[in-house]
Order: structure tokens, then C-alpha cells, then sequence
């Protein structure tokens, strides 16, 4: 693949990223800002400072401030899974652009984010102590670099295995063993909980199922939008002679 057609892809990709992040900002503020409104109201009722004016209005954090952070990160996103995508184009098997960007875009949201958040779910922002913020930021962090280094590794593995094992046995036995391995880091890693007692379990609940909701919007989107962009970018021919013969 030349430079050429790898700088269109990776236009294309935080295009689609951008695309991908305004879903998701819908998503976040129709069913996330409900606990995060609970959750700023239970640090109220539960701190012991008062007064003092807010440097940013909660109705801007709410709407600007939350299209501005999402729609940044889906063009970044989009970005890097558009480079991803270059890299597995052809060494995941013999499968179309709009394959290839959906696995991307699955593998994406598990690595970089379901499966470091089963072990580090998330909290609303005002839910927490401030002081270890540092320290659970670095667990997340490091969290999803050794997902997204023994997810390589079980990929690897698979196409080391697959000429002996064959590729069904091959991709099972990787499987198998990132989940084995991913199960003892888990086990092994310091908790992160900073959950404050008293808060209510339920808002929580909603807050963490509303993040993992917006991440899934987000990558689906990207995967679905990226997969026909990169298409007519990859397979002109072909998707051409699609539209001709529905034409006809």
C-alpha cells in the first residue's frame, strides 16, 4: 500500500471518526448525563466546602464542553484505527475493506476500552478521591497497553499456529490463551475501586452502562462508516460496477 493511498485512508478514517463521535455524543447526553448530574449532586450533599462560582457552567460541560471531548477524541480514534487498518488489510485473511474495518474497529473497542474497563469500570467525574487520580489513571493506562500487547501476541500466536492447527484451531487456541493470561493480570493488578460509601449503587450502574454504551456507538459507527469510505478508496472497480448493475 503506497503513502498515497494511506494518507486518504487515514483522512477518511478521522472523518469517519468525527462522524462516528457525533453518534456518540447524542448518545452520552441523552442517557449519561442523567447519572452525572445525580452524581454531582450527591458530592454536593455530602461536601463540606460551600460557595464559590463554577469557572465553567454546568450546561456548557454538559453540551460544548461534552460534543467538543468527544468529537476530538473520535477524530483522534479514528485516526489511529484508519492505521490500524492499513497494517491489517491482507494479514487477517482473505476478507474485503469493510471486513477488515470492522474487525479493526471490534478489536479497537474491546482492547482499548471493554476490556480494561472490566477491571477499572468507570465513574462519574465528581465520584472519587481527587488525590488518586494520578493512580488510577496510570492502572487504566497500563491496563490497556497490556491488553492491546497480548492481543498482538494472541494474533501471532494464531498465525504461527494456523498451518499446523489449522485456522478454526488455531484462533480458538489464541483466544483461549489471551483470556487465560488477561485473567491473571486482572487477578495480579491492584483494585482501582474509589467508589466513596454511600453512593448510590443504581446511578453508578446507569453511569458505567451509559460509558460503555457511548464507547460501543462510537466504535460501531467508526466501523461502519470507515468500512465504506475505505472501500471506495480500495475497491473503486468494484463498487462501481455494484451501483451499475443495480442500476440497470
Amino acid at each position: 500500500m503506497n503513502s498515497v493511498t494511506v494518507r486518504t485512508l487515514l483522512v477518511r478514517g478521522m472523518l469517519a471518526g468525527l462522524g462516528a463521535g457525533v453518534l456518540a455524543f447524542v448518545f452520552a447526553y441523552l442517557v449519561g448525563e442523567g447519572p452525572v448530574d445525580a452524581a454531582i449532586a450527591f458530592e454536593e450533599s455530602n461536601s463540606h466546602e460551600h460557595g464559590g462560582e463554577e469557572l465553567v457552567s454546568r450546561t456548557v460541560q454538559s453540551t460544548a464542553g461534552l460534543a467538543t471531548g468527544v468529537l476530538v477524541f473520535g477524530v483522534a480514534i479514528g485516526g489511529i484505527a484508519a492505521l490500524a487498518f492499513c497494517f491489517a488489510l491482507g494479514r487477517v485473511g482473505r476478507i474485503g475493506a469493510r471486513a477488515t474495518a470492522s474487525f479493526t474497529a471490534l478489536a479497537g473497542f474491546l482492547l482499548l476500552y471493554l476490556i480494561p474497563t472490566l477491571k477499572y469500570p468507570a465513574n462519574p467525574p465528581a465520584v472519587g478521591n481527587p488525590d488518586t487520580i494520578g493512580e488510577r489513571t496510570i492502572l487504566f493506562v497500563g491496563m490497556i497497553v497490556l491488553s492491546v500487547l497480548l492481543g498482538i501476541a494472541a494474533v501471532i500466536l494464531g498465525r504461527r499456529l494456523a498451518p499446523g492447527w489449522g485456522n478454526w484451531n488455531a484462533s480458538i487456541t489464541a483466544g483461549v490463551a489471551f483470556v487465560a493470561v488477561m485473567a491473571v493480570t486482572m487477578a495480579v493488578l491492584p483494585s482501582g475501586d474509589n467508589t466513596p460509601k454511600g453512593f448510590p449503587a443504581n446511578d453508578l450502574w446507569e453511569f458505567r452502562i451509559a460509558s460503555i454504551g457511548t464507547q460501543a456507538v462510537l466504535w460501531a459507527a467508526f466501523g461502519l462508516l470507515f468500512g465504506y469510505l475505505a472501500e471506495r478508496v480500495l475497491e473503486p472497480r468494484v463498487t462501481r460496477g455494484k451501483v451499475s448493475a443495480l442500476a440497470a
